[in-house]
């Protein structure tokens, strides 16, 4: 198979950029000197871990799960990340040694899976529809690649390149092959990724082959698959094909529907294939999807997936504060989707929602000392609805230090170590700035090498200094990303105003010229505090605002503002100013100003009355979303009646 690029636009990747303090510097730290060590004990606590080494047997306890060698393969690419940042002969030897595990467990024709391989060896791929075998093999594939590009080392990759080329020889359009595809996404973009690292095809091929084959109209597979069970075709896992994303070829879809995480793993997949093939017409269905998930699915942190019912979405303008779901995972596929959207187009709009999703609806999902987790991220909470209602089992209204179905701690984790490799893209002869974070990198433009450092301390403030270094004098473009949300940007280069509208397409501040060893550029990306209205169609937040200043939404807490949240109003003309506030979570910036309240002491004879309420004046405090449930308990809410 001949391949083809859409774009030559690549990421900067992680080995080859450095995030230094700041915002994201102190997260990182955490994660590798918390996080990391916190989620190994788990792994190892639960079972999932030794479980690999296939020692289990019936009537043992920690019975292998069809889904734990994902939860392990995302903290191994964490680990893999980890290590690029800062050696760590410990961390290594732990990864090593799992890697030698997996060794011994892969079965002479390649097969690798420890649920399988002990509870049930004789069901192999006799359910891709509910159970994940393609799933925990993508995410195996992501962590080789992450540990072979991070080390050097090849075993662990030759390991998962067996596992493909098992896979390969069980999955295609030949005689003999079973034409199926996973139930739950993930291996179509691991499998680009291994294409990607060893050149091989075939991979490229099989990923583009599980792509292609979902949701084909000469039959639905997962019956197929269920009659051969023995089960009936309408036992449908969750009800429809829509779950999983199964009802239409990809190219046909038109709405994000059933499972969120799902979802945003095919798209991903969707655009990695577009991307290493050319394929233009995946490309336009990413793009029309693109559309429908973040102009009118999309939760205000960005957030998606609003119904626990499917751990996905409903119907457009289904935006919900107390009953959200918005799992953590889902979130981070989002901020994965994006990121590919932007090597295909660089389009601000994915970069604003990348960064969204980064700063609220991610970041939510682990707390400030990197120990405990959030499953889901909903936007209102009172502390008496604790796990009930909508919220699911694994909903708590403080994070968790684990969950039976632990998908997203090691998920945050890998996001987290990775972060370097979302902040900066290049061609041969321009460099795009996605994120504004404190760090360096080291690119190649115009055929020179480049050192590019960042000094910030975006998002408090709202001025980012880069510095260009070329070894050589050469002429290349450095985009800035302006965000949507900045109405004033300013732009200066070695202390000279620059004029941004006329550079400026499609959100992108493209500045061309011969660069010289220590140029300067000075971005100024004012970021008062806004309230910001959901469309009318968005029924559940009518009448209220949201608190935004940049890419950071704010919630209010009843341990700053008192019980009872639903009675504050915030007049339209209150003046609301944001400070840094050094006593709050290490210093955050808060959000201050007048409100009213309705007062407490109507009588309480009837559950109703025609009485007219009362209001008196009041001040509201609020604070980052990704921060809430640090302290006290109580009641929590983003939207603020006006």
């Amino acid at each position: 198979m001949t391949t083809k690029a859409v774009t030559k636009r690549q990421p900067v990747q992680f080995q080859h950029v450095t995030i230094k303090d700041g915002f994201w510097g102190k997260r990182i730290q955490t994660n590798r000197d918390v996080t990391m060590p916190i989620q190994y004990q788990q792994l190892k606590t639960t079972g999932r871990i030794d479980a690999m080494a296939l020692k289990w047997k019936p009537g043992k306890p920690n019975k292998p799960h069809i889904f734990w060698d994902s939860d392990v393969a995302k903290w191994l690419e964490a680990a893999a990340y980890t290590l690029t940042a800062e050696p760590d002969a410990k961390l290594e030897k732990q990864v090593d040694t799992i890697v030698a595990t997996l060794e011994k467990a892969q079965a002479e024709d390649g097969y690798l899976n420890s649920y399988y391989r002990t509870v049930e060896p004789d069901k192999r791929w006799t359910n891709l529809r509910d159970n994940h075998e393609l799933y925990c093999s993508g995410h195996l594939m992501e962590a080789a690649v992450a540990y072979f590009r991070a080390t050097g080392k090849r075993a662990f990759l030759d390991v998962m390149c067996r596992n493909a080329d098992h896979i390969g020889r069980v999955f295609g359009p030949r005689r003999g092959q079973k034409r199926g595809y996973p139930g739950h996404q993930e291996i179509e973009l691991a499998l680009v990724k291994l294409f990607d690292v060893t050149g091989n095809e075939d991979y490229l091929e099989l990923a583009r082959f599980f792509v292609d084959e979902r949701g084909r109209k000469d039959g639905d597979y997962f019956k197929k698959e269920a009659r051969a069970r023995g089960q009936a075709p309408a036992a449908y896992a969750h009800g429809t094909p829509t779950y999983n994303q199964a009802h239409a070829p990809v190219r046909e879809q038109t709405k994000v529907v059933g499972h969120a995480v799902r979802a945003m793993y095919l798209y991903c997949g969707m655009a990695d294939v577009a991307a290493s093939t050319g394929d233009k017409t995946l490309l336009k269905a990413c793009k029309r999807l693109w559309h429908n998930a973040t102009q009118e699915r999309m939760h205000v942190t960005g957030g998606i997936g609003p119904t626990a019912a499917n751990e996905g979405f409903t119907m457009d303008y289904d935006l919900p504060t107390e009953g959200a779901y918005l799992e953590t995972c889902a979130a981070i596929g989002l901020v994965f989707w994006a990121h590919r959207m932007l090597q295909a187009e660089l389009d601000g709009n994915y970069g604003d929602v990348m960064e969204l999703a980064l700063y609220n609806g991610v970041i939510s999902g682990v707390s400030q000392e990197g120990d405990h987790f959030f499953y889901g991220n909903p936007l209102a909470v009172h502390p008496e609805m604790n796990g009930t209602r909508h919220q699911g089992p694994d909903y708590h209204y403080r994070r968790s230090e684990w969950f039976g179905c632990a998908c997203c701690p090691p998920n945050v984790a890998r996001l987290l170590a990775s972060l370097g490799s979302y902040i900066y893209s290049s061609t041969r002869s321009e460099l795009s700035v996605h994120l504004y974070i404190n760090g360096q990198a080291e690119v190649e433009l115009a055929g020179q090498p480049v050192t590019v450092v960042q000094n910030t301390a975006y998002p408090d403030k709202d001025t980012v200094r880069l510095t260009v270094s070329p070894a050589k004098p050469a002429a290349f473009t450095v985009a800035l990303r302006i965000p949507a949300w900045c109405r004033k940007p300013a732009l200066q280069v070695n202390g000279k105003a620059v004029a941004i509208g006329p550079i400026t397409r499609k959100g992108y501040a493209r500045i061309k010229r011969t660069w010289q060893a220590s140029d300067k550029v000075l971005l100024t990306l004012p970021m008062p505090v806004e309230r910001i209205v959901a469309p009318p169609q968005a029924r559940q937040t009518c009448g209220r605002v949201a608190l935004k200043r940049g890419p950071v939404v704010y919630c209010l807490e009843e341990v700053d503002n008192g019980k009872a949240l639903n009675d504050i109003r915030l007049p339209r003309d209150a003046k609301l100013t944001a400070a840094m506030d050094r006593s709050l979570f290490d210093g955050t910036v808060v959000v201050r100003g007048a409100a009213v309240r309705r007062k407490a002491g109507r009588s309480k004879a009837a559950l109703y009355s025609s009485e007219a309420p009362a209001f008196e004046k009041a001040r509201i405090t609020a604070i980052p979303y990704s921060l809430w449930a640090h302290r006290a308990a109580g009641e929590m809410q983003v939207w603020v009646r006006e």
